[in-house]
């Protein structure tokens, strides 16, 4: 089905509102996101999604395929497994999230401590990443959440955060990532959150590295209290 034949598209000339008739529909936008890193099969897709139902998951993928944003590949044998990733075109919309996430934070209505997945929580350091905080830091960082592991590398006053093997990081960080979340983000400690997030290594590189995502301040809100 073509974007603009859908019933509740905008039939409006703006590029912008050809991106809504695309990916505006509710779910497309966190599938994108749960695709960015690398290929998935339906059921992690759905673990990463919790919310979305079967159904609305497989409407969505079919869309966004119809929309050249999705492609279906295979696993290699044995496992021969169906799998989604975002078409090359498709990762260009990372850049999309990064500003529309750091739009967003700066909502006063945003209520904070909700769920994020683990890919959500790497997309949102590759975009609150504050470089200028990076400094002489020339070290490695590992990040285990679950059966997924990524790797943070500092170097030159750069970062870069993708997937790839925690061991042998300088620090590794393991354990459930909403409560690295809450450390970033929410201004809670490594202490406070002991026993759901454990720290090997260099704990100093850790307590430096939760200060590097500075979120934005937030908008003034216009609604008078009461």
């Amino acid at each position: 089905m073509s974007p603009n034949s859908k019933k509740r598209a905008y039939q409006d000339g703006c590029a912008v509102a050809h991106a809504l008739d695309i990916i505006g529909d509710r779910w497309a936008m966190p599938i994108m996101r749960e695709l960015m890193l690398g290929p998935k099969r339906f059921t992690d897709l759905r673990a990463g999604l919790p919310g979305i139902s079967a159904n609305m998951l497989s409407q969505r993928l079919e869309e966004l395929e119809a929309a050249s944003i999705v492609v279906r590949g295979r696993l290699p044998p044995p496992a021969a497994s169906q799998i989604y990733e975002l078409t090359d075109w498709g990762r260009e919309s990372e850049i999309v999230f990064q500003v529309l996430g750091r739009w967003a934070c700066r909502s006063p209505t945003m209520e904070p401590g909700k769920p994020m997945s683990p890919v959500s929580v790497i997309l949102s350091m590759r975009t609150m990443i504050d470089r200028d905080r990076i400094g002489d830091l020339d070290a490695a960082i590992g990040l285990r959440f679950g059966e997924e592991e990524f790797r943070v590398t500092l170097k030159g006053g750069d970062c870069l955060i993708d997937r790839g093997q925690a061991a042998g990081a300088d620090a590794i960080l393991s354990g459930d990532q909403n409560a690295l979340v809450a450390v970033l983000y929410g201004g809670a400690r490594y202490e406070d959150v002991h026993g759901a997030l454990t720290i090997e290594g260099d704990r100093a590189l850790a307590e430096r590295f939760a200060r590097l995502f500075p979120l934005p301040p937030k908008a003034p809100s216009m609604v008078s209290a009461g």
